[in-house]
């Protein structure tokens, strides 16, 4: 009952590791043993393959505990950890994630809050970001849907260069809205970003400045949708 028990355990998360067995913890009579540059050993008893990862300083890593017999390669197991770890780390960082800004407008609104929208929009866009574009009708206003969907086509037709319609204008309740799709891609944007921002560093500092120099843009922090 108590080894089922301690099976259960195991079952449900509480001592199954996700890393491979290294060296000791291996326990089979023996494995197929791939060298430290990849070729391949042969199968070999486990105390012989301990003893040339001791020779060559190195680990013992099971790398296919399901093969019969298991497949076991000798390599710096903490040198491999670390740098699985950086390429993981710099798959993250170029992760282009979508993101949907909002930006709210009134169909009254005076010229220059709209032009502070629009350039709220167009950073959006050169971000890469949609964005999803609001008109707000009160009252009387909504009688004159017409004046929103005049000025969701002025707005599209002012950052054409930027982005474009992804979705129509349509009503949805007191509301009418669109969203605006970027033309670069996100992933586009942040390189543009990162080589900018290392022209502006090398600028200050005097130095030439090169592409492999960038580095992460500061990000920008989201525009909360605001009433015109």
């Amino acid at each position: 009952m108590a080894v089922f028990q301690s099976a259960a355990q195991c079952y449900r998360g509480g001592s199954i590791s996700a890393e491979p067995r290294i060296n000791d913890r291996i326990r089979v009579p023996e494995v197929r043993l791939v060298g430290p540059s990849g070729e391949q050993v042969g199968i070999v008893p486990l105390a012989k393959a301990l003893e040339l990862a001791q020779e060559y300083d190195l680990d013992l890593v099971e790398v296919a505990a399901t093969a019969r017999p298991p497949v076991c390669k000798l390599m710096d197991y903490g040198k491999f950890k670390y740098e699985s770890a950086m390429k993981a780390r710099e798959a993250r960082k170029n992760q282009a994630h979508t993101v949907i800004k909002e930006m709210k407008l009134r169909p009254k609104i005076d010229p220059h809050d709209y032009d502070t929208k629009k350039g709220h929009v167009v950073r959006f866009l050169k971000q890469g970001d949609k964005v999803k574009i609001t008109i707000m009708f009160r009252g009387r206003e909504q009688s004159r849907p017409e004046l929103g969907y005049r000025l969701l086509q002025r707005l599209a037709e002012d950052v054409q260069d930027l982005g474009f319609v992804e979705s129509n204008p349509k009503q949805d309740g007191r509301n009418m809205i669109m969203v605006l799709g970027p033309h670069k891609k996100k992933t586009e944007a942040m390189a543009e970003a990162r080589e900018a921002q290392a022209a502006r560093k090398a600028e200050r500092q005097g130095q030439p400045h090169s592409v492999d120099s960038a580095e992460e843009p500061a990000e920008v922090p989201a525009e909360e949708p605001a009433e015109a």
